[in-house]
């Protein structure tokens, strides 16, 4: 395996045809393609979630099923623009277990996260936001390279290197919670974690 250097790399493109051909760990053989980031060059804001699903695995972007739906939602009620950040994943290949046809969503392990952390480094080189939200604790680790519980750094502001971090539960779990009441707490502590990034972005302006 030989890495691509950061050096090597001079355009948000050239980022994504790397990434297209990396061997780093073993998820690359089931996933049908890499889903690299998307988003302007330069943004104030980054999403970053944990890997992508059915559906980004066969589209090749990020957050555009049924949790990027939730995603979208919670953006708009927070006031913020999706086409305005970079938005992408901490592993990015989808790692799945088969359940007869259906490919069903399998977490992503430490090595595979910290394997695709090379990549995640190189977006936020190349983007610089100033305001991280890492959604789910993969993309936590991803961002901060170390391990956290959600519960109790959620409300802390963190840093990787000179972005500040703010880290959230991952959409995909408002969708499974079953209780209405409940769901809509946890919906609303959400979009407040959005907003709060939306604040940090009008005060480092």
């Amino acid at each position: 395996m030989i890495d691509t250097p950061l050096s090597a790399i001079a355009s948000p493109d050239e980022l994504r045809a790397a990434e297209a051909k990396c061997q780093r760990c073993l998820l690359y053989r089931d996933a049908t393609q890499v889903v690299p980031g998307e988003g302007p060059r330069h943004p104030r804001i980054m999403l970053v979630g944990e890997q992508p699903g059915h559906e980004e695995d066969l589209e090749g972007r990020p957050f555009v099923g049924p949790a990027g739906r939730m995603l979208d939602r919670a953006l708009v009620e927070a006031g913020l623009d999706r086409s305005k950040m970079f938005v992408t994943n901490a592993v990015k290949h989808f790692k799945f277990t088969m359940r007869g046809k259906r490919r069903l969503h399998k977490k992503p392990n430490a090595y595979e996260i910290d394997q695709c952390r090379w990549w995640l480094q190189m977006e936020l080189a190349m983007t610089k936001p100033s305001v991280i939200l890492a959604m789910g604790t993969t993309a936590a680790r991803g961002v901060l390279g170390r391990p956290v519980t959600i519960s109790k750094v959620r409300g802390h502001m963190l840093a990787a290197g000179s972005s500040r971090v703010i880290v959230t539960i991952h959409p995909s779990y408002l969708l499974r919670i079953p209780d209405p009441d409940a769901k809509a707490r946890e919906y609303r502590d959400f979009v407040a974690d959005l907003r709060t990034c939306a604040q940090l972005t009008k005060h480092s302006a």
